[in-house]
């Protein structure tokens, strides 16, 4: 299929395909990707010791794929903890995937790497918070050097208790103080955290560097009650001309320790084919028609 000609590389993330990071299910994830016409494969790094990168990357450049690496921590691995031994872990662990990043030719890791994926029974103390900060400076200077874009994804209160607005990814970003930090935004979670899905982007502005588009209930975009028109109209208000990845996620394809870390308890489809056409479809003629509003120069 023929790649979009929409102004944002338009992706879709692995675990629409499948559910580990095996050399098959890499082998799927990328030739579904090409052939649905998208530009970029996001690739979750939960499973990263099963990841053969050199051969991901070979598969990736033959089929033309830009792709973006994402991950959560686990609570054993947790850079906003007071535990020292914990916080390394969790510091290995980031580095780790910034090496598999690189290694994949990826320009961008993001997600929730400030903190585990996973719900919490307490506010973050100050001392984990300035752990996390330290950790993620630290990274940041080592993803420069191989000039990696480290995204700090806004997640709901039921995966983090660090960053759960944009307001607060923007505090983080400054405490970490680097020039190489963007902020990633997603509709799954803003729907559930934020006032609104327009004021958040126009706070962001220029340090949005990564979006994910996704439903209330993770599944067939427009079948839910996302203010999506809204959502793109204000992306293009901002001039933002950065990835737009579809995520969702079915208990019927990812793996389930993952599932259960997400509460995906029920399959939203059993198939990702046809979810993730209707998504590149549906986010190219969103973008299309925010572009052509009659005012939408006059405001930029």
């Amino acid at each position: 299929m023929t790649k979009t000609t929409a102004s944002n590389p338009l992706g879709v993330h692995a675990l629409v395909w499948a559910g580990d990071t095996s050399r098959q299910s890499i082998e799927v994830a990328v030739a579904r990707t090409s052939e649905s016409g998208f530009d970029l494969l996001e690739l979750s790094l939960h499973d990263l010791d099963r990841l053969d990168v050199a051969h991901a990357k070979g598969l990736l450049l033959n089929a033309g794929l830009h792709v973006a690496c994402s991950r959560g921590l686990a609570f054993d691995a947790d850079v906003s903890n007071e535990d020292t031994a914990v916080v390394e872990r969790g510091a290995q662990l980031l580095k780790a995937s910034l090496d598999a990043t690189a290694g994949l030719g990826g320009r961008v890791l993001t997600g929730a790497l400030y903190s585990a994926l996973g719900k919490y029974g307490y506010p973050v103390s100050a001392r984990g918070r300035a752990n996390a900060v330290s950790v993620l400076r630290d990274l940041a200077k080592a993803a420069s050097a191989v000039d990696v874009v480290l995204g700090l994804e806004v997640c709901n209160r039921y995966e983090t208790n660090v960053v759960n607005t944009a307001r607060q990814a923007l505090e983080l970003a400054d405490d970490i103080g680097a020039d190489n930090i963007m902020i990633h935004l997603d509709t799954y979670h803003m729907n559930i955290e934020e006032d609104d899905l327009v004021r958040p982007l126009h706070l962001v502005g220029d340090r949005l560097g990564y979006v994910h588009i996704g439903e209330n209930h993770r599944g067939l975009l427009g079948s839910g009650h996302i203010d999506f028109t809204g959502f793109f109209h204000a992306l293009d208000d901002i001039g933002y001309h950065g990835p737009i990845t579809f995520e969702s996620f079915s208990s019927a394809v990812v793996a389930p320790g993952l599932s259960h870390d997400l509460a995906i308890w029920r399959d939203l489809w059993t198939d990702g084919g046809a979810i993730a056409l209707h998504a590149r479809q549906f986010a190219a003629s969103q973008i299309e028609a925010a572009k052509a509003r009659p005012s939408s120069g006059e405001r930029r």
